[in-house]
């Protein structure tokens, strides 16, 4: 395990030493960062094309599409149409929105998108309200969050200081603030522990599909966005090839899943 925490440190993107992860300058050291790697720009819009193929098959109705969390997220870029939306402000945002407590009128959301944002919700039980409330029937949201096979769950309780990856905590509040102490198995405790849970108190809300994602190899080469990159992207066909040949593996290998909730 020592190992382990002495390789990740190793791997870990200078820039981003003594950084506060609640900082601004957080955000400007990723957006660079994002810049500069196109194997893992490949694999985010990845993640965005994802969220559309979710959205035109399963969800309905009129309204905006929002992504939250965004963050240093490209995703308006690909599908202008897109409100890119996070709890700070940004250049690269269109607006201020905390998904905890939305600035939307009632049945006014068509879709939401969040990836890697839902673990860093403290009070996810209002966040879920707020989905029933905002979002047209018919509507829904698609969340990518960090996986929980065996590969996943052992990278992701050394990955960071500042997160946990936590699978037994009992409560799905806590008082962690948005980024640290944030605890990344919170979709796993939500959609797959505790569903039966979540359905009886959101009765407005299914979960209409559950998938890991397939693209593991890609994601850890080009260190994502806190790490260096492991291989030049110019390999990136050679190791998408090898993502789709071990497909079958995906529950075992897989580093993030997409989780999509329907407004009925």
């Amino acid at each position: 395990m020592q190992i382990l925490k002495k390789i990740i440190r190793f791997l870990a993107d200078p820039r981003l030493k003594g950084i506060d992860v609640d900082s601004d300058e957080l955000v400007k050291v990723h957006r660079q960062i994002m810049i500069e790697k196109p194997m893992m720009n490949e694999v985010f819009k990845g993640f965005y094309d994802q969220c559309m193929d979710f959205d035109n098959q399963y969800f309905t109705g009129t309204g905006q599409r929002i992504e939250i969390g965004a963050g240093v997220s490209f995703f308006k870029d690909v599908y202008p149409e897109i409100i890119s939306t996070d709890i700070k402000e940004a250049e690269n945002l269109d607006r201020v929105l905390n998904a905890q407590d939305m600035d939307l009128e009632d049945n006014s959301v068509r879709a939401f998108y969040g990836l890697n944002c839902f673990h860093h919700f403290p009070q996810p039980r209002t966040f879920f309200k707020e989905l029933e409330r905002s979002l047209h029937s018919g509507g829904g949201c698609v969340l990518i969050e960090p996986y929980y096979g065996p590969v996943a769950a052992k990278m992701y309780k050394n990955l960071f200081d500042t997160e946990i990856f936590e699978i037994n905590q009992k409560e799905w509040e806590s008082d962690s603030g948005f980024m640290n102490g944030a605890n990344q198995a919170l979709s796993y405790m939500v959609f797959v522990r505790d569903r039966l849970q979540f359905e009886k108190e959101f009765r407005g809300l299914e979960i209409v599909e559950i998938k890991v994602m397939n693209n593991y190899m890609r994601y850890l080469i080009s260190g994502g966005l806190n790490f260096r990159s492991l291989l030049p992207s110019f390999l990136s066909p050679i190791i998408r090839f090898k993502e789709f040949l071990f497909r079958p593996l995906n529950r075992f290998l897989g580093l993030h899943y997409a989780i999509v909730i329907r407004k009925k």
